[in-house]
C-alpha cells in the first residue's frame, strides 16, 4: 500500500494513459470504417485522404503498444519500483499525440489542435516523472 502512495501521482497519470488510448484502440477495432470515413471527410481538401488507411493502422499499431507499456508500468512500479515500461510507453503517447497534431492542423482544426495539448501536457509530465 505504501508503494501505491508514493506512486500515487504516477499510477493516475498511467491509468489515464491507458483509458486514453484503450478506448481510442477499442473504437478503431469496432468501427473502422466509420473511422476511416469520418477522417476521409475530415481531411477531404488536403493531400491526405489517400493515406488514411495506412496512418489509422499505424496509430492503431502505437495505440496498442501505448496501452501495453503503460499496463507494465503500473505493475513494474508496484513490484519493481522501476518505471522503464512507464518511460516507454509515455514517450510513445507523446509522439501520437504529436501525429494528431499535426494531422489537425493540416485539416486547419485549430479547435481540435487545443484539445489534444490538454492530453500532450499530461504524457509530457508522464515522460519527465519517469525519467527521474
Amino acid at each position: 500500500m505504501k508503494i501505491i502512495l508514493n506512486h500515487s501521482a504516477e499510477l493516475l497519470i498511467l491509468i489515464f494513459l491507458i483509458i486514453t488510448f484503450l478506448m481510442s484502440v477499442i473504437d478503431k477495432l469496432t468501427d473502422w470504417k466509420g473511422n476511416v470515413a469520418f477522417l476521409k471527410s475530415h481531411f477531404a481538401n488536403t493531400f491526405v485522404p489517400p493515406l488514411i488507411p495506412i496512418t489509422l493502422l499505424i496509430i492503431l499499431i502505437l495505440e496498442v503498444l501505448t496501452t501495453v507499456f503503460c499496463s507494465l508500468g503500473i505493475f513494474e512500479i508496484i513490484a519493481e519500483k522501476n518505471t522503464s515500461y512507464s518511460l516507454v510507453g509515455s514517450i510513445i503517447s507523446c509522439v501520437i499525440l504529436l501525429l494528431f497534431l499535426l494531422g489537425q492542423r493540416i485539416a486547419k482544426d485549430f479547435d481540435g489542435a487545443r484539445h489534444i495539448t490538454i492530453y500532450f501536457i499530461v504524457s509530457v509530465f508522464a515522460v519527465f516523472l519517469f525519467q527521474n
